[in-house]
């Protein structure tokens, strides 16, 4: 017999919203547990079965808490902002506006669809000005306390978005968004000092429970290095470049120079006999396809002479100064001093331009030839050779007193840097929150009182990104023409809007106070419901709105807006579903959009199918026939269940009842450790067991469906109602296991000779040695293998094996 899961489960989301179940009470909770997925971008497809997978995985983890008597919140909300959502609105010629009322309709209907247990009482919006009031307040206090700042800096831009994009947005010299490559164009931008907490966003990574590849990551990012800024000064001019080094006991194998193109001291120090090649250099560098990790590390090197020479003062040494957009601007101190015999980098360089190479390390195994070719050149630790007073020194002591050397003279200083840059946040695009700052002619930059936000998005017919560095909102002359408000005199707004991830850094303190409209998160709902206990995401955002999210919460915490200073206590990153072999994509055509598989399978046929696809972390390959399986245990249990209502007399078997203790303790240990596939493998193992020895008690029979309920919320329910349960399930304690009857009491005995397996072998707990040997020795098939053979030794180990060497 089939359940009608059509019918079953628009019948359960109709009760289940009416009557409130998932709606904790946020000011009088007892036991609160924040559970957190990270909130979809609405995309006009709609819900794909990625989706549908993560959100899955996040709602099992709510459901069991709350049958484990936790008050439990799990929002839903959207992420409609950005340059998604306004790109396919200009693919389809509707204004985003329009386009994000008809995507938001349609996503929260897949999402009821799921099945997922949402507080729907508190959905917000990233595009609703009562949301995006509170994100500009959050601009306003982060320029207040001069952690937002506004200068012109070499930036990302993506010529097809025509915007500004972070470098953690550019993937291998592309746009993460449309895939453009991507090149550097000198713009006026805001930023925010996200460098500033670079060594307490670092430190507490050793303190917060994430997935560990998360925060490797992060801290690969952050890239903390401790060194030294030598100080060089430049021949024949007043002029000094300092350069960063991690390895300053090589510095009398230092032979150049290399500038950032965009360093403050190029041109000042370029003879003129030189300025037309590094002028040119320059501008080919700003139109050049670049991304930080390709320009450091991977592209062939290219460069030019400025002129000028550095003096080494360890050597009296003149080094050429070159400039080279292999040397970033804003890591370090966009200066580099070159050792090529022991970088490779440097060596890749000074081989293209023919320049010195001279070795001051000997390699562990003794080697000190010259440096000829790149897998030569020695990058770890040895003896100090060529280095005057160094020179016998292991390079470790070496750098300890070349660094005291330098600082006694004040030509150098210990310094720690990372790689971690500022956030640049302005967008030259229509669809965002508009940047809530007014520039007068008198005061400066002034921000928008706070009383008159949010700023609102001004409707414009076209919206059209203009691709000069300005933003669409140029455009709108009234809405921009504003009187300052400090001094009154005529003003122009910002017009530039701020990036999405802005919007994604504080969501989830907006949630439990959705209701507050003077505030943008009540003091005493956040200190009840944060941090989130349970975040649930995916590892792409490790360096995004991870990282972001992070910041943001430590600047409100330190600005004593919130108590804590982590946002998210765990953080669970998921795996991906992949469709044909591949990552889910438009152009790929693999996009799968779970409505035609609920319509035909159901809602728990489909979150139970894809929890079963693989472990969850690691994600699988989407296969709509594995689905037929997984409908067809779930008829099996409504079959079963249907059968128990007709013998409610029935005792449970022995057999069964030590099976569904142990399967109790897996299933609790599994969804615990979001282990959700092994989790449903012991559930279907019970189900059949139950289906073969038949006799089950009433309440045997509804622990198991309360086992079942985090997986299959709307069957469970409707099973739990035919059993005459008390409504709702999910609200139901969750089963406990009797120790006693979790405990193995028969084992399989493996029977090797010489290691091979021949038999096995069922035997009752802690049987002894000697009684299983003779047990072995009586089985047929034992007896075969040893006709006419010795036993030499026999190798027994207790309810596992016995091995007979002959």
């Amino acid at each position: 017999m089939e359940y009608k899961h059509n019918k079953i489960e628009k019948k359960w989301q109709k009760i289940w919203r009416k009557k409130r179940i998932y709606q904790p009470d946020l000011e009088n909770a007892e036991k609160p547990f924040y559970n957190l997925m990270m909130f979809p971008y609405p995309s006009a497809k709609g819900l794909h079965v990625g989706n549908m997978y993560a959100f899955t995985g996040s709602d099992i983890y709510g459901r069991f808490k709350r049958m484990q008597g936790y008050d439990v919140f799990e929002p839903i909300g959207l992420d409609g902002f950005g340059i998604h959502s306004e790109n396919y609105a200009l693919k389809i010629n509707k204004h985003p506006l329009k386009l994000a009322k008809k995507t938001e309709k349609y996503f929260y209907s897949q999402l009821q669809a799921t099945g997922n247990g949402y507080a729907w009482e508190n959905t917000l919006e990233t595009y609703d000005p009562d949301y995006y009031k509170w994100t500009q307040w959050l601009f306003i206090q982060m320029f207040k306390n001069g952690l937002a700042y506004r200068q012109k800096s070499a930036v990302n831009w993506c010529p097809s978005c025509k915007t500004v994009l972070a470098d953690e947005q550019v993937i291998s010299g592309k746009c993460e968004r449309c895939g453009t490559e991507v090149v550097v164009k000198e713009l006026e931008q805001w930023f925010f000092r996200i460098t500033k907490y670079a060594e307490r966003l670092l430190n507490n990574l050793d303190e917060i429970n994430w997935s560990e590849k998360v925060k490797i990551a992060q801290r690969n990012w952050i890239g903390r290095s401790e060194g030294v800024n030598i100080e060089y000064e430049v021949v024949g001019q007043k002029e000094k470049i300092v350069c960063f080094t991690t390895r300053p006991e090589t510095n009398f194998g230092a032979t150049f120079v290399v500038l950032s193109p965009f360093h403050p001291l190029v041109l000042k120090i370029t003879k003129d006999n030189y300025r037309k090649q590094v002028v040119e250099y320059i501008e080919g560098v700003k139109k050049r396809k670049v991304s930080p990790e390709e320009t450091a590390d991977n592209k062939e090197k290219t460069g030019v002479f400025t002129g000028s020479y550095c003096l080494n003062k360890l050597n009296g040494k003149k080094m050429p100064i070159w400039v080279s957009d292999f040397v970033l601007d804003n890591v370090g101190t966009g200066a580099v001093v070159g050792v090529p015999a022991h970088d490779k980098r440097d060596f890749e360089f000074a081989q293209k331009f023919n320049l010195e190479v001279i070795r001051v390390i000997v390699s562990e195994d003794g080697d000190d030839s010259a440096i000829t070719s790149i897998d030569k050149v020695y990058e770890g630790h040895g003896k100090i050779i060529n280095s005057e007073f160094l020179n016998g020194l292991n390079s470790r002591e070496a750098k300890e007193k070349i660094t005291e050397f330098l600082e006694e003279r004040e030509w150098g200083k210990r310094e720690v840097i990372y790689k971690l840059r500022d956030w640049c946040i302005s967008r030259q695009r229509y669809w965002g929150p508009p940047i809530p700052m007014i520039k007068c002619p008198k005061c400066g930059w002034v921000p928008v009182p706070e009383e008159e936000l949010p700023v609102k998005l001004p409707y414009l017919k076209d919206y059209r990104p203009i691709g000069t560095g300005e933003s669409p909102l140029d455009k709108a002359e009234k809405w921009l023409k504003v009187n300052c408000p400090v001094c009154g005199a005529p003003a122009r707004r910002e017009t530039d809007v701020s990036d999405t991830f802005l919007d994604s850094s504080w969501y989830f303190l907006r949630y439990p106070s959705i209701k507050f409209k003077d505030k943008p998160f009540d003091k005493r709902i956040t200190k009840k419901w944060l941090p989130v206990n349970m975040y649930i995401g995916g590892a792409e955002h490790s360096v995004l709105h991870l990282m972001y999210a992070r910041f943001i919460t430590m600047v409100l915490f330190d600005l004593g807006y919130i108590d804590f200073e982590e946002p998210f206590t765990n953080f669970y990153a998921h795996g991906l579903i992949i469709s044909q072999g591949a990552k889910m994509s438009k152009n790929k055509g693999n996009v799968v959009i779970p409505d035609e598989y609920i319509k035909k399978y159901g809602a728990d046929a489909l979150r139970m199918y894809l929890m079963f696809l693989g472990p969850f972390d690691q994600g699988g390959d989407f296969n709509p026939t594995g689905i037929i399986g997984i409908k067809r245990f779930l008829n099996r249990v409504f079959r079963l269940s249907l059968n128990l209502k007709v013998n409610l007399h029935q005792q449970t078997t022995k057999n069964l009842e030590r099976a569904l203790h142990r399967t109790i303790k897996k299933v609790t240990e599994d969804i615990e450790n979001k282990k959700y596939n092994t989790a449903i493998a012991c559930l279907i193992e019970f189900a059949n067991l139950w289906e073969k020895e038949e006799s089950i008690s009433l309440e045997d029979g509804k622990r198991f469906i309360k086992l079942l309920a985090p997986f299959a919320p709307h069957l469970s329910e409707e099973i739990w109602e035919i059993l005459g349960g008390e409504f709702s399930i999910h609200q139901q304690p969750w089963p406990e296991y009797d120790p006693a009857l979790v405990k193995q009491t028969e084992f399989t005995i493996i029977i090797q000779i010489n290691g091979k397996l021949r038999d096995k072998l069922i035997v009752s707990q802690d049987v002894s040695e000697e009684e299983v040997k003779n047990m072995a020795l009586n089985r047929p098939k034992v007896k075969k293998w040893l006709e006419n053979k010795e036993i030499k030794k026999v190798v027994f180990v207790p309810n596992k094996l016995i091995n007979f060497v002959v």
